[in-house]
């Protein structure tokens, strides 16, 4: 069995940070304390870096089961970027079967066909079959360049029909046909409103935040989905950060597109990047692709904290001199010459990455 000790590092829980040292043997994390002596096959030296719990991206569009054009190899585009377990965002390819044989662990939100402004129901169950046990939600394209959507019809069918099998839902809101805040009163305490800081009609900003933050009253959760600059104003994040509407989960929506083509090195240590460089503070940040992505996918028990006996799965990040810039689709430019880095990302206490 393998076995991996971190020395000296700042350790993230899930919840708060310790300093110390982390032992796992085998797939557990076996030990964790100010100070630990013993052997092992491998041993970094974390000063100054963190440590924590594999990441967790809650929007990802992973190649097999996204659609063709837009997928892109999983672990590629998480374990770089110290992420363990990942939710693909709208699967309408591939099954259940196929998302056992990879490494990164995994959920997913069913995508829901929207036609004449009404859900495709019988499709969606068919999906949800073809899934099984890694469905725990379904996905929505509120957006009228991407489905015959008028209103919050097809929103509405989709919550009744998630009530009846125990689903949440996400809803990609840009070029939304309503306002956020009519897609906080649909959705229901548990679902997501993702893409939540895009410009534009309908875009969070137009009611001085004042949907976003009904939504998260209600107990809505409001995710990022960054994808690079394409889904997200970088004036509107900024500006909702300043006033405080933090996101409770940062996502990537990573695609072959927004990983190759929108900024270089782009992941989840860039988007955290993004979050600090907007004001966000660190813990805020942290838990925001840790603990409460877990929580949001009824992982908490498996993912997103580091605790003794459970699965080591871990990231080792560095914050410094890893500067980024992006310009989004109205102009404006977020950059930083400081940035987070992934150092280490081991998953079941095996080292699948290491920079």
């Amino acid at each position: 069995m393998a076995r991996i000790l971190i020395k000296n590092g700042r350790i993230w829980n899930g919840e708060s940070f310790s300093y110390g040292d982390i032992f796992t043997s085998g797939n557990k994390v076996e030990k964790i304390a100010e100070s630990i002596r013993t052997d092992a096959d491998f041993i970094l030296d974390a000063d100054g870096k963190i440590v924590t719990a594999g990441l967790v991206d809650m929007h990802v569009h992973m190649r097999g089961t996204a659609p063709s054009e837009f997928g892109i190899q999983a672990e590629m585009s998480c374990f770089p970027f110290g992420v363990t377990a990942a939710n693909d965002a709208g699967s309408i390819c591939g099954n259940e079967e196929l998302l056992t044989q990879f490494a990164l662990k995994n959920t997913v939100f069913v995508g829901c066909a929207i036609k004449d402004n009404h859900a495709a129901l019988s499709a969606l169950e068919s999906l949800l079959e073809r899934y099984g046990k890694r469905a725990v939600g379904i996905k929505v394209y509120l957006d009228t360049t991407q489905a015959d959507v008028r209103d919050q019809t097809p929103l509405r069918e989709v919550c009744e029909f998630a009530d009846i099998h125990q689903l949440k839902v996400m809803v990609h809101c840009t070029h939304s046909p309503v306002s956020v805040r009519q897609i906080a009163e649909t959705l229901r305490k548990g679902d997501i409103i993702t893409h939540a800081y895009h410009g534009g009609e309908n875009s969070s900003v137009a009611d001085g935040f004042l949907g976003l933050m009904e939504a998260q009253r209600k107990g809505v959760i409001v995710d990022t989905g960054f994808a690079g600059h394409v889904h997200t104003d970088f004036q509107v994040f900024t500006s909702a950060v300043q006033a405080g509407i933090l996101p409770d989960t940062i996502s990537t929506d990573i695609t072959r597109y927004s990983a190759y083509i929108r900024g270089g090195r782009y992941g989840m240590t860039m988007c955290m990047s993004i979050a600090r460089t907007a004001g966000m503070q660190e813990e805020d940040i942290l838990r925001a692709v840790t603990s409460r992505p877990a929580e949001v996918l009824g992982k908490e028990q498996e993912w997103g904290y580091l605790q003794e006996g459970r699965a080591a799965d871990l990231a080792v990040l560095s914050y410094g001199k890893e500067g980024y810039e992006l310009t989004d689709s109205a102009g404006n430019r977020m950059a930083d010459e400081m940035g987070y880095r992934c150092v280490l990302t081991a998953v079941d206490g095996q080292v699948v990455y290491r920079d």
